[in-house]
């Protein structure tokens, strides 16, 4: 069975397939637009290769009025150079309220009704994994919750005092935040608080079948101590002001390598990027601009030294690998460009940039191999906030989140050479500043998805 969601315009049709000869089916719909009626066309094919083509007229409701009254602006769409094959939508993660999806045109085509901060993981059984506030009143955000396209809720799991310590209470205190990444074994790694005053330095796996906590490593107990104990950063959420924590390192991504089982971290308020692996806890290299006099000896050695016209990152956001040979390692982040407590000092506040790096593990050196962001220069500097992500055919979509202040979010799609191929900006108001945290470039749905409402 497969179906195709007729588009509006040129390369915006949505079409899927359910894999399987049966004659009982379900054929999970994705990708309508709201307030219209949808022509979906449904294709069978017999084993014997018959087709069978029927289309349906499918009415919806109209939009919520908080997405209908979101002003999107789409000024670049060149749909045959942009990534978005078959069934790719552009999903803007918003900071603390609903997550939607738009297409090329900027059209909302998939929307979630559940306030959402910062997590949105599409998993390896290509469901979708998010971090919930389950009503709107409530004063925390404590639920994470395995869903999919659909809104089906598979499992839930809410976060007391058991991994969060005395400040597990409080109100408006997340205990996981930022980032998830997935493991081989199917367990989840989570940038979670440790209920100590000082938050966003710890990170714990968590065992979704058990619900337990099987691994917790503190940051406190790894860097050196006085990283944490002589910085006076204050955390910024308004909902922990006043109860004196401290975010020292602020850890705002993570992401689990299979091949060598290591784990590469990023941290804003120490402008640091750092490899180290999971089972051994050791260190295998550290990108800062925190000169190497101000570590102690034992952690010297692990410094990536920065080949000539190679930037040092601040308040960088988003890291993860693109490609590994030998010991060659590809990155990619986004550089907000921020000297927090170290960073490139001199550049800081003067742009934001998706950025390419390659490692030498070997040699322990660090080049920049590409980047997109410095000609726009300050229009489009984001202190907080953003990510960049490599498409399939090579394209980079960059969400510069926290444009002008926070008044737009503004999200690029730029192929190899640097030349935008999509640009999108959503305005925020005054009374609703939601910024896009992160934007994805995804299937709706991916190939390994199954929906089956009988279960």
């Amino acid at each position: 069975m497969s179906y195709r969601v007729i588009g509006k315009t040129a390369n915006t049709t949505i079409s899927n397939k359910v894999e399987g000869y049966q004659t009982d089916h379900q054929v999970p719909i994705v990708g309508l637009y709201a307030g219209y009626e949808n022509f979906v066309e449904v294709t069978m094919t017999s084993k014997n290769n018959e087709k069978e083509t029927k289309t349906f007229k499918i009415k919806t409701i109209n939009l919520p009025k908080w997405i209908r009254n979101f002003p999107i602006k789409v000024t670049v769409n060149d749909k045959n150079k942009m990534n978005i094959g078959s069934n790719e939508l552009t999903v803007l993660n918003r900071t603390t309220k609903q997550t939607f999806a738009v297409d090329a045109d900027g059209q909302v085509r998939w929307y979630y009704l559940r306030w959402n901060e910062h997590i949105f993981e599409q998993l390896s059984n290509g469901r979708l994994l998010l971090f919930n506030k389950i009503k709107s009143g409530d004063e925390k955000y404590n639920m994470l919750v395995e869903t999919d396209y659909l809104g089906r809720v598979y499992r839930q799991f809410s976060f007391d005092k058991t991994l969060g310590g005395s400040y597990a209470g409080t109100a408006g205190l997340s205990l996981v935040h930022h980032d998830v990444a997935e493991m081989p074994n199917g367990n989840w790694l989570l940038t979670v608080d440790d209920g100590s005053k000082y938050v966003e330095d710890t990170i714990a796996e968590l065992d979704p079948k058990t619900g337990k906590i099987v691994k917790v490593i503190d940051f406190k107990k790894f860097f050196p101590e006085s990283m944490y104990k002589n910085n006076k950063i204050k955390a910024n959420d308004n909902t922990s002001s006043g109860l004196g924590l401290m975010d020292w390192l602020h850890i705002n991504s993570i992401y689990y390598d299979p091949k060598t089982d290591n784990i590469l971290l990023s941290a804003r308020n120490q402008d640091i990027i750092w490899s180290m692996n999971y089972r051994t806890n050791k260190i295998n290299w550290i990108f800062t601009s925190k000169p190497a006099k101000e570590w102690p000896s034992s952690f010297r050695k692990y410094l990536l030294k920065p080949t000539k016209g190679t930037k040092y990152t601040g308040g960088q956001h988003g890291l993860y690998i693109l490609k590994e040979s030998g010991n060659k390692l590809d990155i990619l982040l986004y550089d907000n460009n921020i000297a927090v407590t170290n960073g490139d000092k001199k550049q800081s506040g003067k742009y934001s940039a998706a950025i390419e790096y390659q490692i030498d593990t070997k040699k322990k050196t660090i080049k920049q191999v590409w980047s997109y962001g410095e000609k726009l220069g300050k229009s489009n500097f984001t202190e907080v906030i953003g990510y960049a992500q490599r498409l399939a055919n090579g394209n980079t979509l960059i969400d510069f989140g926290f444009k002008n202040k926070g008044k737009e979010s503004n999200i690029i799609e730029v192929d190899a050479h640097g030349n935008q191929v999509f640009n999108l900006t959503i305005s925020n108001s005054a009374k609703d500043m939601t910024y896009v945290y992160r934007a994805y470039r995804m299937k709706f749905y991916p190939d390994n998805y199954i929906f089956d409402a009988t279960k």
